[in-house]
């Protein structure tokens, strides 16, 4: 089996990260410190695959955003576009370049990936997402690639730098919110289950359901497997039951919009047949008629934060990995309103 860059940083008792840096002769990196990587490298045979590049130094590293694998929908999203807009702001100020991964599958992603780990000014990646069984964090922790995750890490938690909501407490509060308009059939549309966000954001609202003693109606939960606003035909079955919901929370604004639509057809009023809350406060929930009520999870912010840890680093190579949350806030719009109990 081939000697890995992880094998080397495990003889060497410092991070990937550090070898990865140490290959590079990067100046960050303390002259003992290089020394006892370069003699587990030879120990252990190791030869690295970058070449070391002594103007590189002068160079701007790069930072690279890495966006969800989809066609299209995902560029359509304004929390992603948000969180870059972050994510660039604080790059600008510091003089690194950010550039952006997109791909239609998770294999051309890896290529891209790929490609930029061998280019000498990389300075380390960030996900904008977070879900279950992802290859392509399987790669860059095995590939000791430094890399900042916007979401909960599931996998390596303790050695993932990641930003995030408590979504669990945030969906709750939005339960909460309808149950204290006197809302007690109260529905959930998310995306699909392996989205960590939206696992979480179902988890607190079902939490908040058992805490006023409301049973969990599984006919009242949709989870559908991508955000688009042509969604319609997953909602009629839940518009259409006998004892149809009074209240939806929409664990995003794309979401939200579409179920708006959806009622529209079949001639339910919001919030007078539907009190709606959703999430991301985007440009989707001020522009809608009414508009929505939402959670704002500060995208913009958690790009910022996402950008400074990884900065932070990778000018401090040795540092334990960072667990930052973001807070949110409810945004009180037009979408709901109070029912008799």
């Amino acid at each position: 089996m081939a000697v890995t860059i992880r094998d080397v940083a495990a003889l060497a008792g410092v991070s990937p990260s550090t070898v990865s840096r140490t290959c590079k002769d990067h100046s960050s990196i303390s002259r003992e410190t290089k020394e006892k990587v370069r003699y587990a490298m030879a120990q252990l045979g190791y030869e690295p695959n970058i070449t070391s590049n002594a103007h590189a130094e002068q160079m701007s590293q790069i930072i690279s955003i890495i966006l969800p694998p989809s066609s299209r929908d995902v560029y359509e999203n304004s929390f992603y576009l948000e969180a870059i807009r972050g994510i660039s702001q604080f790059c600008n100020g510091r003089g690194y370049i950010s550039t952006v991964i997109t791909g239609q599958d998770e294999e051309e992603i890896l290529g891209a990936i790929q490609t930029l780990a061998k280019d000498e000014r990389m300075g380390g990646f960030i996900v904008l997402y977070s879900k279950q069984d992802d290859d392509i964090i399987d790669y860059l922790y095995n590939e000791g690639l430094l890399y900042v995750l916007i979401g909960k890490a599931k996998q390596f938690v303790n050695q993932t730098i990641y930003i995030d909501n408590d979504n669990f407490l945030a969906g709750q509060e939005a339960t909460e919110y309808l149950y204290s308009l006197g809302h007690r059939r109260i529905a959930y549309v998310g995306t699909e289950s392996n989205m960590y966000f939206s696992a979480d954001r179902k988890s607190g609202y079902q939490f908040a359901l058992s805490q006023h003693g409301l049973e969990f109606n599984p006919n009242y939960c949709l989870e559908i497997d991508r955000l688009s606003v042509d969604n319609n035909e997953y909602f009629n079955a839940l518009l259409e039951q006998k004892n149809p919901p009074t209240a939806v929370v929409a664990s995003d604004d794309i979401l939200a919009v579409a179920l708006e639509q959806a009622c529209a057809q079949k001639g339910f009023f919001i919030p007078k047949d539907l009190s709606i809350v959703s999430f991301n406060n985007s440009l989707f929930a001020r522009i809608t008629s009414p508009q929505l009520t939402s959670i704002d999870v500060n995208s913009h912010q958690l790009g910022i934060e996402a950008a400074s840890q990884l900065i932070n680093h990778i000018e401090h190579p040795n540092l334990l990995a960072t667990k930052i949350i973001v807070p949110h806030s409810l945004i009180v719009r037009e979408s709901c309103q109070s029912i008799e109990v």
